[in-house]
């Protein structure tokens, strides 16, 4: 019994200092005012999976960090972001859309998010176009398939980190007489 509640104050512990991420919102971007310039500085995170999928044109399949896999016969290349992976941004094409990447390795290795109305304004990942059970985004100069589930995928920042990083402050040494 001891040894359970000396184990759930450890992981309470450790859970406390892991960071605390919130959806990043239209709202929040407004509110801060942030440039381009300036969010290129912020740690963006993945809310969700996302699994990004292509047939191979040929019998040779070119595979960076992705994996291959058989379907019905054929060749997909399978490319997977995780829940909690950082990304930085490299670009916004338009006001409200931003290119982050997950990844090294070149500058085309990016997916494209942007503030979703139906969902409080986050930003998620967005596709050329969503059918009912995928939709079609472009990643590395090809196009891929993604999972309907993946239109949830979202950004996340740690607010904690924003609020102590943008906010200045000084001590004034005071004045004497001459």
């Amino acid at each position: 019994m001891i040894r359970l509640i000396y184990s759930s104050f450890f992981l309470i512990s450790i859970l406390s200092c892991a960071p605390s991420l919130s959806p990043y919102t239209q709202r929040l971007h407004d509110k801060y005012e942030w440039k381009e310039s300036d969010l290129k500085k912020v740690q963006f995170y993945l809310s969700h999976d996302i699994v990004l999928r292509r047939r191979s044109e040929s019998g040779k399949v070119e595979i960076e960090g992705g994996e291959i896999k058989i379907v019905n016969g054929n060749k997909y290349e399978v490319i997977r972001f995780n829940a909690g992976t950082p990304g930085v941004l490299l670009f916004m094409p338009k006001e409200n859309r931003m290119a982050i990447s997950f990844e090294n390795g070149g500058d085309d290795k990016f997916l494209m998010f942007g503030p979703n109305p139906n969902y409080e304004n986050r930003y998620v990942l967005l596709a050329a176009d969503w059918k009912r059970n995928y939709g079609e985004v472009t990643y590395m100069g090809k196009k891929w398939e993604t999972n309907a589930s993946s239109a949830y995928a979202g950004l996340a920042i740690n607010l904690k980190n924003i609020d102590q990083n943008s906010s200045q402050a000084r001590v004034a040494k005071g004045r004497t007489v001459e």
